[in-house]
C-alpha cells in the first residue's frame, strides 16, 4: 500500500516531450502545481521544460528528501520503465499522485480511477469503468462502460475501448485502434495503431491490422 501524500505540489520524473504534456494537464488544474523535474538522464540536468528545471535522477530526488512530503506523477511512455520507475518510488517511502485529469476529460458515474493514472485531454471514460494505477489514458481516447484497466497500461490517441473490455498490466493499446465489446486483452500485449480487435489477445502478443491479428515471430 502506498502512503499518503497529501500535498498540492507534485514532482515530475521524466523531461521528455510527455513530460511536457503531464505539466501542461497539471497547470490547467486547480488543485494541483508542478514543484520539480527529474530525469535519470543526466544530460537533461539543469535544462529546463516551461521554466521548470531538471534536478537530476533518482539519486538526487532521494537526496532531496521530498518523496516524504510531495506525491510523484511518472512521466514516462513506455510502459515498463514508467513500472519500474513507479516501483523504485514507492518502494523508497513515495507515493503516486492522485489521479490527474485534464479540465475538458469527461469522467463519469462510478469511475475509479488508480494514483499516478494521467486522463488527457478529450478523453472520456463512461460509467463503471475501473483504471488501474500509473496509466495513461492518451488524448481522445475513449474507454466506454464496464471496462477493467489494470496498471501501467498505455491507451494511446484516438484509441477506443468498447463497454466491459477487460486489459491487462503494462499493455498497448495503439493509436486510433478499436477494441469490440467483452474482449479480454493480456499482459504486456500490444495493439498496433488503427488495429480492429475482434477477439481475446494472450499476454505478451503483438496484434496489427483489421481484424487485428498477430505479427509472426522470426525463427
Amino acid at each position: 500500500m502506498t502512503k499518503e501524500v497529501t500535498s498540492q505540489e507534485v514532482l515530475v520524473f521524466g523531461a521528455s516531450g510527455h513530460a511536457k504534456v503531464i505539466i501542461d494537464l497539471i497547470e490547467k488544474t486547480t488543485q494541483h502545481h508542478v514543484r520539480a523535474l527529474f530525469d535519470d538522464n543526466l544530460t537533461l540536468r539543469g535544462t529546463k521544460i516551461y521554466g521548470y528545471e531538471v534536478m537530476g535522477g533518482q539519486a538526487e530526488l532521494l537526496a532531496a528528501d521530498w518523496l516524504k512530503t510531495h506525491p510523484v506523477v511518472v512521466a514516462i511512455g513506455s510502459n515498463s520503465i514508467r513500472a519500474k520507475i513507479a516501483a523504485w518510488l514507492t518502494g523508497h517511502g513515495g507515493a503516486l499522485s492522485p489521479a490527474l485529469i485534464h479540465p475538458s476529460a469527461q469522467i463519469a458515474r462510478g469511475v475509479v480511477l488508480g494514483q499516478g493514472t494521467v486522463v488527457m485531454a478529450g478523453a472520456v471514460i463512461n460509467a463503471d469503468s475501473r483504471v488501474g494505477c500509473n496509466v495513461i489514458v492518451n488524448t481522445g481516447a475513449l474507454v466506454d462502460h464496464d471496462c477493467v484497466i489494470g496498471d501501467n497500461v498505455h491507451i494511446a490517441p484516438g484509441a477506443t475501448l468498447c463497454g466491459g473490455v477487460k486489459i491487462g498490466n503494462e499493455t498497448l493499446i495503439g493509436a486510433g485502434s478499436v477494441v469490440t465489446p467483452n474482449v479480454r486483452i493480456g499482459c504486456q500485449a500490444t495493439i498496433g495503431a488503427g488495429a480492429s480487435v475482434l477477439n481475446d489477445i494472450e499476454d505478451g502478443l503483438t496484434v496489427v491490422g483489421s481484424p487485428a491479428k498477430p505479427i509472426k515471430q522470426e525463427k
